[in-house]
């Protein structure tokens, strides 16, 4: 996403203060699973800040925070940034891709919004490729997100419900 907003990337990286040989989403992770609470309430108002900005190609975006509520905010970016400094707990043999056949006669939907720009449509479609009995659905008029993708869960959990 660096790329399609170089301004805004400079400045998420700059706030992000990392340590030598430390990555952008580790030190955000530090910073806001750190001590120092103001230090963390500003590494969680510039992560918003990034998040916002590489979601505004969204057809459903609007301009200002994601989260205006302070622990929503500092949880949100808690949460995303100790997942991804920790490479979603998937190493070491442990990748998805790899091992998605094992889930070859489970039913399972994989929604995305075409115009999804930071999360494009070409991974839930390598997941779909190998994982047999999946469904996926892309929902043209989105990207991150929207009520039409809310209403396709909706769909998909009623179809794996039977119902």
């Amino acid at each position: 996403m660096g790329c399609v907003f170089p301004e805004a990337w400079k400045e998420f990286t700059d706030a992000a203060s990392t340590n030598p040989g430390e990555r952008v989403v580790e030190a955000y992770a530090r910073r806001l699973a750190g001590e120092d609470r103001d230090d963390a309430r500003h590494a969680a108002l510039a992560w918003d800040r990034w998040e916002s900005t590489h979601i505004s190609l969204d057809p459903n975006w609007r301009p200002g925070a994601m989260f205006d509520d302070e622990r929503e905010r500092m949880t949100f970016a808690l949460l995303v940034t100790h997942y991804w400094s920790n490479d979603g707990f998937l190493t070491n043999g442990q990748e998805i891709l790899q091992r998605i056949h094992e889930l070859d006669g489970l039913p399972g939907y994989l929604i995305h919004g075409r115009r999804d720009i930071s999360g494009p449509v070409v991974t839930p479609w390598k997941l779909h490729q190998r994982w047999k009995s999946s469904t996926l659905v892309v929902v043209e008029g989105e990207g991150h997100g929207g009520p039409e993708s809310i209403a396709a869960l909706s769909q998909a959990v009623e179809d794996i419900d039977g119902g």
